[in-house]
């Protein structure tokens, strides 16, 4: 019984090992943006922020209106 226990834990601690193993493997293929790229996508990210939250305000806007002309 307790060869069978302590094959139960070292192969749990190969499975570990083979996880941090396969981790470390896909990290390492990772491709970073440049600096300049990662600006320009931020860029992009808040430009695009900005103009969507101007368009949900005028939208909450003219509901607001609407609502005030129907329920007087």
């Amino acid at each position: 019984m307790a060869k069978k226990k302590a094959a139960k834990s070292e192969k749990k601690e190969s499975r570990v090992a083979r996880y941090f193993r396969e981790v470390r493997a896909e990290v390492a293929k990772i491709v970073w943006p440049s600096r300049r790229a990662a600006l320009n996508l931020t860029g992009v990210v808040l430009a695009t922020m900005v103009v969507m939250s101007m368009a949900l305000g005028l939208v909450d806007w003219i509901f607001s209106r609407l609502f005030a002309l129907i329920l007087g």
